[in-house]
């Protein structure tokens, strides 16, 4: 399709974000000018908007973005999201036992599990917001597009900066709305139900845009999107025949677990599973029925890149490099164990975890070079 605008989504996942690194990283070394930005739509989910930001920041020199994203990825520690000190894990432990014990007296309850402000500090520190206007006033950006979830209206707004011609969207229980994006929006994104705090930004409470995101791949086709690639944060289905034996009740860590993979995975699967039913649709109607009827249809091409292997398996492998007091946390639910591993995936922001979904997303990547290539229109 010459001239597409082509689309970049990275959905949610906490730590699992990692992977999409990755991917950024293998099609960075395919591309001939690895400065020009091959993305001119970025839209991002839960961790996958806070990378959707940064290579936004650096939309004018797309390998420098994916350097920077390396970096931040492979030094990450559990610290630098959360507080995971003995007095921080204390001392949320206390508010939420003492908000059980005796509620009435506690005048403010426990908002979240962890407290998520040394992330705020590090988005402050490494990304510079001012240079998004830049990006687009050099047209090196089209838009980029970061989803929360509004706990008071329950509905899914995607905050997106862009072109001044771009024009807000309002869809059953979905919005878009253009704004100039900030640290909040980054915050109110990849609030974790229950794990992170929610960010009050105007006058609602927004928390992880995964939440009661009934369309994801909506806002990149809402924002001219003719070609997007999908990046997820875990497998998009499993064999047809895998079951786990269930001979024991479920840990908390599972219940939690399986709870945030259907937030972060299965949307996007039902959304992917729609496009492409629409597409063979729009491929029935001749173009010349579509022109003269004036339906607004046209054919999306979607390439997918998911994880290969269970992430929470890997989690399991990697548990003990957290830190002792977080590994308490996640003990007492049942987190430290293959079987609790989805829960932990999500919290594990540690080098030799991410660094192993890195690789996989780089190989996983590489072994379809090809089909990568021919979707990017990339040429020798």
């Amino acid at each position: 399709m010459p001239g597409a605008r082509t689309a970049l989504i990275l959905s949610g996942g906490g730590a699992r974000a990692a992977y999409q690194v990755g991917v950024l990283a293998a099609i960075r070394e395919m591309l001939p000018d690895p400065e020009r930005n091959p993305f001119p739509i970025l839209c991002g989910t839960s961790a996958g908007a806070i990378n959707a930001a940064a290579l936004a920041t650096m939309a004018e020199d797309f390998g420098a973005g994916v350097k920077q994203l390396l970096e931040i990825w492979r030094n990450f520690h559990a610290g630098d999201v959360y507080r995971a000190d003995a007095l921080g894990i204390a001392a949320t432990g206390a508010r939420w036992l003492g908000a059980l014990l005796c509620g009435w007296l506690v005048k403010r309850g426990p908002r979240a599990l962890l407290d998520n402000s040394p992330l705020r500090q590090l988005l402050i520190g490494h990304l510079d917001f001012s240079r998004i206007e830049t990006a687009v006033a050099k047209q090196v950006l089209h838009s980029v597009c970061l989803t929360c979830s509004g706990y008071g209206s329950g509905q899914s707004v995607s905050f997106f900066q862009g072109r001044a011609d771009l024009e807000p969207w309002q869809r059953a229980q979905r919005f878009g709305a253009h704004v100039k994006l900030n640290v909040d929006h980054l915050m109110a994104s990849s609030a974790i139900p229950f794990l992170f705090p929610a960010v009050k930004i105007n006058r609602e409470y927004f928390g992880d845009g995964s939440m009661r995101q009934v369309a994801p791949i909506a806002p990149a086709i809402h924002l001219g999107a003719d070609k997007i690639l999908v990046v997820g944060a875990g497998r998009m289905s499993e064999p047809v025949d895998y079951r786990q034996a269930g001979d024991h009740y479920p840990s908390l860590a599972q219940i939690a677990g399986h709870t945030l993979s259907s937030i972060f995975l299965d949307s996007l699967s039902v959304d992917l599973e729609r496009l492409k039913r629409i597409n063979h649709t729009v491929s029935l109607i001749p173009d010349q029925v579509r022109r003269k009827q004036g339906l607004a249809l046209r054919k999306i091409d979607v390439l997918v890149i998911a994880p290969s292997e269970r992430l929470d398996h890997i989690a399991a492998q990697h548990a003990l490099s957290l830190p002792w007091p977080v590994r308490v946390l996640l003990g007492n639910v049942g987190a430290m164990n293959k079987q609790g591993g989805a829960l932990t995936s999500y919290l594990l922001f540690e080098p030799p975890y991410t660094q192993a979904l890195i690789d996989l997303g780089y190989r996983d990547t590489q072994m379809r070079r090809d089909e990568v290539r021919a979707f990017l229109q990339i040429s020798d």
